[in-house]
């Protein structure tokens, strides 16, 4: 088996066609677009109407006692003075009751559009969307191990969630190809997910010139008066947690809002750190910096879209070192669920968080623990879905595999579960009747291709199948499967002349920038 490995050799005859057929599945599902996945199962209320007033109550005082400061961005202070805030420098108090009212004008479900129609998703209500992991710097995989990412690495990524039937959204920057100049780094990313993908996709939010590039490069595909009327690019901001806004961030909010593009508003709360070690005081703290957030994205332009982000985690208080994908958060995720439903806003929430430095057993129990609670709290857009390892420093290309082939279990957890005629099987128990098998019966065989969901990497053989065919492990086959596909993939087709109208956008924009790194 370790010389198998070593090799990298195929496995056998028998696990080759059992794959095979499983490949033609997944290409034929890959084939056929289609937008997000709609919910039909409940979501877990986790606290009752007192304890959830009490939280909403602690966020008010926040907003309203401490405040959040608008650093270096002048043009925020003048809209909350002019909103009736109370301006002492750049220390911004709001009223109670102003952030939630200005909340109320963001639209509770909105429809981000994809340059392939079918594949348009909606924001909000029973949608939920699966994106990739964001923003690691390092990549790694079984055979080259941990190194910076590049932007090959970014477009293989690109190219594998574009495959993946159970990723809905193409996402933002899958890693950070760091051997493109920062400065220039937004224009790369923003046309792979254009032109190696044809899902929807978020932009750049480093500075407000590289945000606006991004939705130029959009008008250029979907035309300046669609890309005015609706959402084609989102923008996924962190709060500079606790309680600070940076100009960089305001400006970019400002930027994707005024053209009424969609912000996706994240507290990056570390418990700890950047917040309380109690769960109900990082909630409320998340609470009112959210809701700041979205009120000033509504102050910009009333109506633009906007998505009320979460990002909970815990730490190692001996260390210091952040954790992830604890039970802590998943719990914090549950009430921020309701939190957003109360303020009537499309939620983004959780991911496939882990700690682990490799793709093992605590990297996808951590995983696992942190999406079921994104499920459950009513997530919309689960951003983090496939290839988070480290803590987020690394993206893993085995890891990316094993989390999206784990999302087309979600897709049948969401699903629920359906009762008719049809699925009571009557019939079935009329024609086996006591003490009889229902492998061959006429029930069976009219539903035993859709009957269970089917895993793309796990392993059910026997154990002399499973040894014989040389003992490939969840990673191994993870590795052999991201390495197929890209050797399989194919660009989704685009029109020559957006084609081309994009790449000479990038070049002129390109000459015009120094080469920064920052």
């Amino acid at each position: 088996m370790n010389e198998q490995r070593a090799r990298g050799d195929a496995p056998s005859q028998g696990r080759r066609g059992r794959e095979s057929r499983r490949a033609a599945r997944l290409a034929s599902a890959a084939s056929a677009p289609a937008g997000n996945l709609k919910r039909r199962i409940p979501t877990y209320d986790l606290l009752g109407e007192e304890d959830l007033l009490r939280i909403e109550d602690a966020a008010e005082t926040i907003l309203q006692e401490i405040g959040i400061e608008f650093r270096n961005d002048a043009s925020a202070l003048a809209l909350w003075r002019d909103a009736g805030a109370d301006i002492d420098g750049e220390r911004v108090r709001l009223p109670r009751g102003l952030a939630r009212k200005l909340c109320g004008t963001a639209p509770r479900e909105f429809t981000q559009l994809a340059r392939n129609p079918e594949r348009n998703v909606v924001m909000g209500g029973d949608n939920v969307i699966f994106a990739p992991a964001y923003g690691s710097p390092f990549v790694q995989d079984m055979d080259e191990g941990r190194r910076y990412g590049s932007l090959e690495d970014f477009r293989n990524f690109v190219r594998l969630a574009y495959l993946s039937p159970n990723i809905h959204h193409s996402g933002g920057t899958v890693c950070e190809p760091v051997d493109i100049p920062v400065s220039k780094r937004h224009l790369d990313m923003v046309l792979a997910h254009l032109t190696f993908s044809d899902k929807p996709l978020l932009g750049g939010v480093t500075g407000p010139d590289r945000a606006t590039d991004c939705i130029d490069m959009c008008r250029i595909v979907f035309g300046a008066e669609t890309t005015e009327r609706d959402c084609v690019i989102l923008g996924n901001v962190n709060v500079n947690s606790p309680l600070v806004y940076d100009g960089t961030v305001t400006m970019v909010m400002r930027a994707y809002a005024a053209a009424n593009q969609g912000v996706i508003v994240t507290p990056f709360i570390l418990g700890g750190a950047m917040g309380p070690v109690t769960n109900a005081g990082a909630i409320a703290q998340a609470h009112a910096e959210t809701m700041a957030g979205i009120a000033f994205t509504q102050l910009v332009r009333p109506g633009a879209p906007a998505v009320y982000g979460n990002f909970l985690s815990s730490m190692a208080l001996r260390s210091g070192a952040p954790t992830f994908g604890t039970p802590e958060p998943a719990l914090g995720s549950l009430v921020v669920g309701q939190l957003a439903r109360r303020l009537g806003l499309p939620l983004r929430c959780s991911g496939a968080f882990t700690t682990s430095k490799a793709t093992d057993a605590q990297a996808m129990n951590e995983s696992a623990m942190s999406m079921l609670a994104a499920i459950h709290c009513g997530a919309n857009y689960i951003l983090h879905s496939a290839g988070w390892l480290e803590g987020g420093l690394s993206m893993g290309y085995e890891k990316f595999m094993l989390d999206a082939d784990f999302l087309g279990s979600l897709a049948v957890y969401l699903g629920g579960l359906r009762v008719d005629d049809a699925t009571l099987a009557l019939d079935a128990f009329r024609e086996v009747g006591p003490g009889y098998h229902f492998f061959g019966c006429a029930h069976t065989m009219a539903h035993f291709e859709t009957a269970f969901w089917d895993s793309a990497l796990s392993d059910n053989l026997s154990f002399e199948q499973w040894r014989d065919g040389g003992g490939w492990d969840a990673e191994m086959r993870a590795n052999a499967a991201w390495r197929k596909a890209l050797a399989d993939y194919a660009p989704p087709p685009i029109d020559p002349a957006t084609a081309e109208a994009l790449d000479a956008f990038v070049a002129k924009r390109k000459e015009s920038l120094p080469d920064a790194w920052y």
